[in-house]
């Protein structure tokens, strides 16, 4: 018999596991309280149940799928060579003599899709498939692949899908549980009384700054151009109010445009400049409002090497060579964003107060983070970078990466968005948003990043009157969302719930 080894469940997961066994289920619950201890527990009672069967637990990224490993190494009883790790890395045909005599399998959704798809494997002898962070499952993701395709083969199928996040919308959370074939909720969060004590205390801290004048006249500059450019938006029959223009906005109509294009709408091909033109310069004030000088004048760089006809008409305006001048200028005369003033104020106390702090610094782009790692080490601060396989980091390096901070004296890992999700990285005493983000899954999986066994800060670092606080408050307002729709569906039939609510989508 498979049994539960060196670890006691708490009662909210014995509790959320009785509603798992007979139901395919979204469990929701905040990070760092016991998430995958859900699927040990409902896989080994799964193995039980058909002891001939396997458990297949699907986990994005490598880091995640290696501790999944770990989990189910230390806390189950099973023999650990029958417990396997399967990512793209290993070869195809070795991947299917290993399938054949493993008992757990965790994979990245991927690597199981194209097995599935060139018919290396089957999944007719699996009784549990996991889906790790769930929010993953859009229409087309592997997650989706995956599942529906377990329902077709499985013999005994259950599913169980782990989420801090999965979305603040009903639309999105119904997305989700139709991909999935999910058919009950379970939610817990800090209010609840059997999860209360697990939630260590976060400090959250707003640091707000101001653009210094320099860099609002470079603002003005650049804005002057965009707002000129988007009143041409009307030559195409876009009437909304130029202030309320949006990024999303942009997007939208470009995508139209294409279709549009496609069908042979010669005309269309104004508007996609026009737009890609737009989206270009909201870049630019975009990187100025929340990122940094240095940032900015890397794009105009890259704007040079750009050979778009958007990208020349921005290089020809006569404000835009003014503010590139301008930007040079503030950058020679060592000028900041207050943004970067404030990081390593912060930071220079914390280290003060506790030489041994560990503290995590989320940034979205590479220039920043580069920026963020020279300001930094020129202060001698110890620093370790974390970044996707896509800028530079393969997994077996962003692995190794951790392990170096976790182990060594450094006191900062600045991370791209590779370090948001579900890695437990030890020590972590306070995590610092560079910029806010708009999405709430997002953050609230950089939020999960602290306070995962002690209390810790979150400190937000945000420039009044940009898009970054509008960012910070949308991201907010839409988690209170989430846990309320989720709320909601845990206490009402599921099926009755969607089609209620179907008129509000």
């Amino acid at each position: 018999m498979f049994e539960l080894v060196n670890i006691q469940p708490r009662e909210f997961q014995l509790s959320i596991l009785e509603t798992c066994k007979n139901n395919n289920t979204l469990v929701v619950l905040p990070t760092g309280i016991g998430k995958t201890l859900l699927a040990v527990l409902l896989g080994l009672e799964r193995l039980n149940k058909f002891p001939e069967s396997k458990i297949l637990i699907l986990s994005p990224t490598k880091p995640l799928s290696s501790q999944h490993v770990e989990t189910f190494k230390k806390h189950t009883n099973i023999n650990h060579e029958e417990i396997l790790l399967l990512t793209g890395v290993i070869n195809a045909d070795k991947r299917k003599d290993l399938w054949q005599n493993a008992k757990v399998i965790i994979a990245t959704p991927q690597t199981i899709q194209k097995d599935l798809e060139n018919s290396r494997i089957n999944l007719k002898d699996f009784s549990m498939l996991c889906l790790d962070e769930a929010h993953r499952s859009r229409e087309n993701f592997a997650n989706t692949h995956v599942t529906k395709a377990y329902f077709e083969q499985s013999l005994n199928p259950r599913t169980i899908a782990l989420t801090a996040s999965p979305g603040g919308t009903l639309d999105k959370i119904k997305d989700i549980m139709k991909n999935l074939n999910l058919d009950a909720v379970e939610i817990r969060s800090d209010i609840d009384q059997d999860v209360k004590q697990y939630v260590q205390k976060r400090d959250i801290e707003l640091i707000e700054v101001e653009l210094p004048e320099d860099l609002k006249n470079l603002h003005s500059l650049i804005k002057n151009v965009y707002l000129s450019k988007v009143n041409d938006l009307k030559k195409l029959g876009f009437n909304k109010p130029t202030n309320l223009v949006s990024k999303k906005d942009l997007l939208m109509l470009q995508i139209n445009l294409r279709k549009n294009l496609n069908q042979g709408d010669k005309s269309a091909f104004y508007g996609i400049s026009l737009t890609a033109l737009l989206i270009k310069l909201d870049y630019m004030l975009e990187l100025l409002e929340i990122q940094g000088l240095k940032p900015l004048l890397k794009f105009f760089e890259k704007l040079n090497q750009d050979q778009s006809k958007a990208a020349k008409i921005i290089l020809q305006d006569k404000n835009i060579q003014e503010a590139i001048n301008f930007c040079k200028t503030l950058i020679e005369n060592k000028r900041e964003h207050p943004k970067f003033l404030k990081l390593k104020e912060f930071i220079l106390e914390e280290i003060k107060n506790n030489p041994k702090v560990k503290i995590i610094v989320f940034a979205n782009y590479r220039d920043t983070i580069d920026e963020i790692i020279i300001q930094l080490r020129s202060l001698h601060i110890k620093i370790v970078k974390l970044i996707g396989q896509k800028l530079g980091l393969t997994q077996k390096q962003q692995i190794s990466t951790v392990r170096t901070f976790e182990e060594n004296d450094d006191n900062i890992l600045i991370c791209s968005s590779i370090g948001e999700e579900g890695l437990d990285i030890k020590g972590v005493n306070t995590v610092i948003f560079y910029e806010s983000i708009p999405s709430e899954i997002r953050r609230i999986q950089r939020m999960g990043r602290v306070a995962r066994l002690e209390a810790g800060k979150i400190l937000f670092l945000i420039t009044k009157n940009t898009r970054d606080e509008a960012y910070f408050w949308s991201s907010y307002q839409k988690e209170k969302r989430m846990k309320k729709t989720l709320y909601d569906l845990k206490d009402k039939n599921i099926q009755e719930f969607l089609k209620e609510n179907e008129n509000k989508m």
